[in-house]
């Protein structure tokens, strides 16, 4: 096998069906708390219930699905202690990988998450853009940190978080108030100061856990 092949190689079934079922978690087409209906699926993906059964394994220990003993799969609820839980950890994880960041990083990657600012700016009428673009300027900045430890713990994190979805967005303000909180950080990072992007990155944190607490 030559090294573009092996590039080429499709993921596993259960890798794609996870996806799927991942995607339509995301999008509220399984609602949290429901049961997640096995033969209905395996009708829909035209798959057997082996990679099906995988692929909820995948989910489970990712925090997105719920198995309970002879009842199946359910997609997981967040509960306001959840929430709370998940938020501080990744208040602590990444205000740390910020403060390295605006340590370490070069202009050139500074110049990228100002980009991705950018893009945050002109996506303030559009929730479900902001959301994305939010997304990316975090990961990047936890790719600019170099600690994949750190960055899958967050990844993992930040799939639970999304059971809550962007709720907290379409909170009155939020989205502006979100995009001052970037643009602190943004500034931290830019005077290479470290405590002070680490509180500005706690902040946005503190911030965002009371309008999701709220929404």
């Amino acid at each position: 096998m030559t090294e573009t092949t092996a590039l080429l190689t499709p993921k596993p079934l259960y890798v794609e069906v996870a996806e799927l079922v991942r995607q339509q978690i995301y999008s509220r087409e399984l609602e949290p708390g429901s049961w997640i209906d096995e033969m209905k699926m395996v009708e829909k993906f035209g798959i057997s219930r082996t990679p099906l059964r995988e692929a909820l394994k995948v989910l489970a220990a990712e925090g997105l699905v719920t198995m309970k003993p002879r009842r199946g799969a359910y997609v997981t609820e967040v509960s306001e202690k959840d929430l709370r839980d998940v938020y501080h950890l990744l208040s602590l994880l990444e205000s740390d990988a910020a403060a390295v960041v605006a340590q370490t990083a070069s202009d050139q990657q500074l110049q990228l998450l100002q980009d991705l600012h950018l893009a945050l700016e002109q996506a303030v009428s559009d929730a479900d853009q902001f959301f994305h673009i939010n997304e990316q300027f975090h990961m990047q900045l936890l790719a600019m940190c170099d600690n994949r430890f750190l960055s899958q713990t967050v990844a993992d994190l930040r799939k639970v978080m999304k059971l809550n979805r962007h709720q907290s967005l379409f909170k009155q303000g939020r989205i502006k108030d979100s995009l001052k909180e970037h643009g602190a950080i943004m500034l931290h990072l830019s005077d290479r100061n470290a405590e002070s992007t680490r509180k500005a990155m706690q902040a946005h944190f503190r911030n965002g856990l009371t309008a999701a607490s709220s929404s």
